[in-house]
């Protein structure tokens, strides 16, 4: 066939799908897998051509262009075939983004990017402006493009989706901060990392917009090696800065050309050092596209929490319990460590994406009481921390965790479901790890 190939068949490849098919598009859907129920039915409504269980080669060896779905590594057979063959390979986000001129908000980073894009949203619906939500954070950019309008698009951006980026150009881009993380989908490299992540700004324009952590070394070192065009904007919560954002005397400023927007930490709806960025860069988003003041801080003070990020769950005889499943690296780990003030059982533990525990070490001398392992290789874990946790215990299912974590809690202690790690190994997805948590807290 000629005609567009999407593999992958889930939310992403769907989306892809479902749009193509609305432009007059020959559109085929191949998944190695079982294709979920839910996005098979999505598929015969709109009358979409596909396979599940296996690739037919040939046909997809007859596309014009090929768009992979996120979470297929390039190391997969079939798209080696693809490539050799000099088919066009792109990501669902490029597709949508070819299909829509509204300006686009992208919002990338290790850690912060699921919250800062959901503070943006909210500040820009409150403003009233038509501002679609979509991307990495749950609907897919092409599903929403294909479905509606909207004046502009609000889009949160793993660097998997980046990496089949090759014309998209948003005009915000938001890079929260880089930490490791997914290091075994880039050969292992920092750099590579890196690179992926800058590509959200590869193709801005002196008229768009850059907003990035000037705190983040990371960051700082991509900075030194990718020419940007368009205006940069840093937010600091260690240093002052005289044009984007920072944390003065506990309240954070942001100041755009002659403007400047103060705000009290203390009336910020998200709580904790890690929440101070999201607010600075999602402030300075809000201001760019000119939202009033009293707008911004009306929004940053009443933003409802995402689900899965330090939720609190409830509390059982003076032992509380927080939900942070969506930690799935270190650094998320860290934030939340560092945000406790109670004595901590800490349930970690799932599948190790390259993990360097060091830097986590202090923190957990100082506030850890007990780790509650949830996953079924955790000797990395004591290793990390056996001469400095005395007590270490290996769990294999979410009620064990919350139960065995509740024995050993006191009136007062926290426990602290943030696993550093990904879920595939005991769970679908991080979601589907914090709701049994909550579940089995609940059940207490």
């Amino acid at each position: 066939m000629s005609g567009l190939v999407v593999l992958g068949a889930q939310e992403s490849g769907v989306g892809a799908a479902l749009l193509a098919k609305k432009l007059g598009m020959p559109v085929f859907v191949s998944d190695a897998g079982r294709i979920p129920d839910g996005f098979r039915e999505r598929l015969e409504k709109a009358g979409i051509d596909y396979e599940q269980g296996g690739h037919s080669v040939t046909r997809i060896l007859a596309a014009e262009e090929v768009v992979k779905s996120p979470g297929i590594p390039e190391t997969v057979s079939i798209v080696r075939a693809v490539r050799d063959k000099g088919i066009p390979v792109i990501a669902e986000v490029e597709f949508a983004a070819r299909h829509t001129d509204a300006p686009i908000i992208g919002i990338t980073g290790s850690n912060g990017k699921t919250t800062t894009t959901l503070l943006v949203h909210h500040i820009l619906r409150k403003a009233g402006l038509d501002a679609g939500l979509a991307g990495n954070v749950g609907t897919s950019f092409a599903a929403l493009v294909a479905k509606e309008r909207h004046d502009l698009y609000v889009l949160e951006l793993s660097s998997f989706q980046l990496d089949g980026t090759w014309t998209m150009r948003p005009h915000i881009a938001v890079l929260t901060n880089i930490t490791p993380d997914h290091l075994d989908r880039y050969d292992n490299r920092m750099e590579n990392y890196v690179d992926a992540k800058f590509r959200i700004t590869m193709n801005q324009r002196p008229d768009d917009h850059f907003i990035y952590c000037a705190d983040d070394p990371q960051t700082r070192e991509g900075l030194r090696r990718h020419t940007i065009r368009a205006r940069q904007w840093p937010f600091s919560i260690q240093v002052p800065i005289e044009q984007g954002g920072c944390l003065l005397d506990q309240q954070i400023h942001i100041t755009l050309n002659q403007s400047t927007f103060n705000m009290s930490i203390l009336e910020l709806a998200l709580q904790g050092k890690h929440n101070v960025y999201n607010s600075l860069a999602a402030g300075i988003a809000a201001r760019v596209l000119e939202v009033r003041k009293d707008v911004v801080r009306e929004a940053l003070g009443d933003f409802q929490n995402v689900e899965h990020r330090l939720e609190r769950v409830g509390m059982v005889n003076g032992v509380e319990f927080i939900n942070d499943s969506k930690a799935t690296n270190v650094n998320s780990t860290w934030y939340a460590l560092e945000s406790m003030e109670k004595t901590v059982i800490w349930v970690m533990g799932g599948v190790d994406k390259g993990n360097d525990y060091s830097e986590l070490r202090d923190l957990v001398r100082q506030k850890v009481k007990a780790i509650v392992c949830l996953g079924k290789d955790n000797a990395k874990i004591h290793q990390a921390f056996g001469d400095i946790v005395p007590t270490i215990v290996d769990t294999l299912s979410a009620e064990q965790a919350v139960n065995t974590s509740y024995e050993l809690g006191d009136p007062g202690d926290v426990v602290l479901l943030s696993p550093a790690c990904a879920s595939f190994d005991l769970f679908e997805n991080y979601e589907d790890r914090g709701r049994r948590f909550k579940a089995a807290v609940r059940a207490l």
